[in-house]
This record gives C-alpha cells, sequence and structure tokens, in this order.
C-alpha cells in the first residue's frame, strides 16, 4: 500500500522515500528488460504475460504517481536502448495496462471490469500499434491481417459447408472479434499470473471468481 503522512512521521517518510525511489527505478528496469528480452530471444508467449505486472506492482506499493513515474522511465529507457518506436510500443498498451489494472486492483474491482477494461486498452494498443507500423512501413497491415482472416473465414465455410463467399462486413467483424477474444484470454493469464506473484509478495489482488477458485483449487483470503 502507499505509504503517506497519516501512516507515518516526518523522518520515516525520509527514510521511506529513497526506498520508494529505488523500488520504483529497480521495477521499471524490470519492466524495461522483460520487453527487450522478449523482443530479442522470444520464448513464446511466456514473458508477455508479465509486461503490465511490474507497472502494476509499482502502483500497488507505492500509488498512483510512482506508477507513472515507472511508466516513464521504462519508456525513457526502451527509447534509449531500442529506439523510440518500440518504446512507444511498449507504452501503448503494457504500460498504461499496468497502472490501469492496478487501479482496479486497488479499488478491490471484480475480475471482470478489470478484465474488459483492460481488452478494450489493448483492442486499442493494437490498433494503435498497426496504424504506427503502417505509417512506418508505408504498408497497410490491416489489409494483410484481413487477407489472412479471409483466408480462416473461407476455411470455416468450406468445413461448415455453406455456400458462397463470406462478406467484406463479416470478415472485418470476425478480425475484430478475434482481437477483442485474444485480448480477453490474454488480460485472464496476466490475472491469474498477478494473482499468484503478488499474493507471494505481500501485496494481493481480488481474488478470483468461484469458479476459478474451484478449478484451480486456490484459496485466499480478501
Amino acid at each position: 500500500m502507499p505509504l503517506t503522512k497519516n501512516n507515518f512521521s516526518e523522518p520515516h517518510l525520509t527514510a521511506v522515500a529513497p526506498l520508494r525511489m529505488v523500488e520504483t527505478a529497480f521495477l521499471a528496469s524490470t519492466a524495461s528488460l522483460i520487453w527487450l528480452v522478449n523482443y530479442y530471444f522470444p520464448p513464446g508467449p511466456l514473458l508477455r504475460i508479465f509486461f503490465p505486472v511490474p507497472i502494476a506492482l509499482v502502483y500497488l506499493r507505492w500509488g498512483k504517481r510512482a506508477a507513472w513515474m515507472a511508466t516513464l522511465v521504462s519508456g525513457l529507457l526502451l527509447s534509449v536502448l531500442m529506439g523510440p518506436t518500440r518504446s512507444i510500443l511498449f507504452i501503448m498498451p503494457f504500460g498504461l495496462m499496468g497502472v490501469l489494472l492496478e487501479n482496479m486492483w486497488q479499488r478491490r474491482s471484480p475480475w471482470i471490469v478489470s478484465i474488459a477494461l483492460g481488452t478494450l486498452l489493448g483492442a486499442f494498443g493494437f490498433f494503435f500499434r498497426f496504424w504506427l507500423l503502417s505509417i512506418l512501413t508505408g504498408e497497410d497491415l490491416w489489409v494483410y491481417s484481413i487477407t489472412q482472416v479471409t483466408k480462416l473465414a473461407e476455411w470455416g465455410y468450406i468445413r461448415l459447408g455453406l455456400l458462397g463467399q463470406p462478406s467484406v462486413l463479416i470478415i472485418q467483424a470476425i478480425a475484430i472479434a478475434l482481437i477483442f477474444v485474444n485480448n480477453i484470454i490474454y488480460l485472464f493469464v496476466v490475472h491469474l499470473a498477478a494473482l499468484f506473484l503478488l499474493d507471494r509478495l505481500g501485496n494481493p489482488i481480488p481474488r478470483p471468481p468461484n469458479w476459478v477458485q474451484v478449478l484451480m483449487d486456490y484459496e485466499g483470503e480478501e
């Protein structure tokens, strides 16, 4: 939990300030390192799960201002190491997602709320990434994605024995639906990883829905 003057005397606050600064810098560096390692040596989807977690932990321990500072520091560090483009791709959406998720977790919001808001941010970040990379490459990457979805839709039509070809509207609807489904699954896995990790660090997040606790046989205190 963030430390305030209501909880500590001035001398204690003076002693705590360096700890807050060191932890914020360390977790910002951790977030940057996870992104950098995943970019150059991707171990599959494993590290992606932890992209927003260090920033979220800063928010939980030291509050909103420290979380925004950690996001900014991560972006500046990645800008030096990898260039401003990849730095922006980390901040949007993963840096902002860390701030958003921990804000929801600190408010003790249900998982369905934090996952829904995170999904919206993740979908926006996906389209932002496509827009930015399309400008930098000079190609419309959305057209390429639609082509891939068209092949998938045509395969589905054949398997289902449907006559005709899927319309452009159906193909675009399928593409957008896949983006949202992918983000929902991603946010759910992020919540599971944060549940186990942050509980063990003494900064628990809200408990999962009952059906998740039953499936995982996981019990914890509010």
